[in-house]
C-alpha cells in the first residue's frame, strides 16, 4: 500500500474536494486524481462519489478512513515508539478530552505515565463537547478519548466502523455554585441543598454535550415539583463560574473547581440528590501503539488504587 496515495485519500476527505486537498498539500490536481483512481482499483470500490466540484465519501470510504489515519499515524510514529537501550519508553500520544474533564484525575494520570516514562509525550485536545469525540476516535484522528459515559453514540456505529472499547476511571461531582452572599436561606456550612431549594433561582448553564447541562437539571427540579428559570445558557462553559462570581446566577461547576470558585466569593456545595456523572476512557482495541497501551495500564493501575 502506497502511503501517500493514503494520504491524498484522507486530504480530500477532510477538505472536501480534489481541488481544495490540492492546494492544502502543495501539488498537482492530476497527481490526487491519479492517486484515487489508484487506489479505487487496488480495492475493487468507488471510495467517492463525485458531486459537482466536490467529494463525498461513499461507505467504502468512509471504511477506509479510520484504519488509513491510523496507518499513516503509527507509520510516522513508529520510529520513536519503542524502547531505546535502556527500557525507556518513548514516543507520543494524542489524547481527546471532554471539556470539563481536564483537571482531577486526568492530571495525575498524564503526570504518572510522564513519572513512569520520561520520554514519552502526552498531547491533551481538548473537544468542544463529549458527543463529537466518538468519531473522531473512529476515524483515527486520536488514539484514546476521555470522556463522559454512557455514549450514545458508542452504539450507533455504521458499517466499517471499529468495536470501540471503554476503561471506566471514576465519577465526576458536580456541585452547585451560588453567587457571593447567596445562602438560600440554609444553614451555613458544606451540607447539601436540597434541589427543591432551587426553585425560582435563575440558572446559568450550558447545552447539552459538554457538561451537566439544563435539561438534566430541570428534570430533577421537576421530580421534586420545582421548577427554575433559565438565567442564561452558555456556549462556552468556562465562563460558568464568572456569571456566577458576577451575580448572574446559579450553576454547577465540577467538584474539582469548588477551591477556585470559593476564591472569588461563590459558594458552592453539593446538592441533594447529588448529580454526577460516569467517566472514562474510550478507545479502539485494535492495536493500540506502544505508549497507548502504557496510558491504559497506568489508568488502570489508578482506578484499582482508588477502589
Amino acid at each position: 500500500m502506497d502511503l501517500q496515495k493514503l494520504e491524498y485519500f484522507l486530504a480530500v476527505r477532510d477538505h472536501g474536494s480534489i481541488n481544495a486537498a490540492a492546494t492544502h498539500l502543495g501539488v498537482a490536481q492530476p497527481t490526487i486524481s491519479q492517486a484515487l483512481r489508484s487506489l479505487e482499483r487496488e480495492f475493487g470500490v468507488e471510495l467517492f462519489h463525485r458531486i459537482g466540484r466536490g467529494m463525498a465519501l461513499t461507505s467504502a470510504g468512509y471504511a477506509l478512513v479510520g484504519p488509513a489515519r491510523r496507518l499513516l499515524r503509527d507509520t510516522a510514529t513508529a520510529a520513536s515508539s519503542v524502547r531505546d537501550h535502556a527500557g525507556n519508553l518513548r514516543g507520543a500520544l494524542d489524547v481527546a478530552v471532554a471539556p470539563s474533564l481536564t483537571s482531577g484525575l486526568v492530571v495525575k494520570l498524564v503526570a504518572e505515565v510522564h513519572r513512569r516514562w520520561p520520554l514519552t509525550r502526552i498531547n491533551l485536545i481538548e473537544l468542544p463537547d463529549d458527543i463529537s469525540g466518538i468519531d473522531q476516535i473512529r476515524e483515527g484522528h486520536h488514539e484514546l478519548l476521555i470522556t463522559h459515559l454512557p455514549q450514545p453514540t458508542l452504539a450507533r456505529a455504521r458499517p466499517g466502523d471499529p468495536l470501540l472499547a471503554t476503561l471506566e476511571l471514576g465519577t465526576q461531582e458536580y456541585w452547585i455554585a451560588l453567587p457571593p452572599g447567596e445562602d438560600l436561606g440554609l444553614p451555613p456550612g458544606d451540607g447539601p441543598v436540597p434541589m427543591e431549594a432551587l426553585s425560582g433561582v435563575p440558572l446559568v448553564s450550558v447545552p447539552p454535550g459538554s457538561s451537566v447541562h439544563s435539561g438534566e437539571i430541570q428534570a430533577e427540579l421537576e421530580r421534586t415539583g420545582k421548577s427554575t428559570p433559565p438565567a442564561a445558557v452558555l456556549q462556552h462553559r468556562e465562563a460558568r463560574l464568572a456569571f456566577a462570581a458576577a451575580g448572574v446566577g446559579a450553576t454547577f461547576l465540577e467538584r474539582s473547581m469548588a477551591e477556585n470558585a470559593r476564591v472569588r466569593g461563590v459558594v458552592m456545595r453539593p446538592t441533594e440528590p447529588l448529580l454526577t456523572r460516569d467517566y472514562g476512557i474510550v478507545y479502539d482495541p485494535a492495536g493500540p501503539s506502544p505508549v497507548a497501551r502504557a496510558f491504559l495500564s497506568v489508568a488502570a493501575d489508578l482506578v484499582d488504587g482508588s477502589r
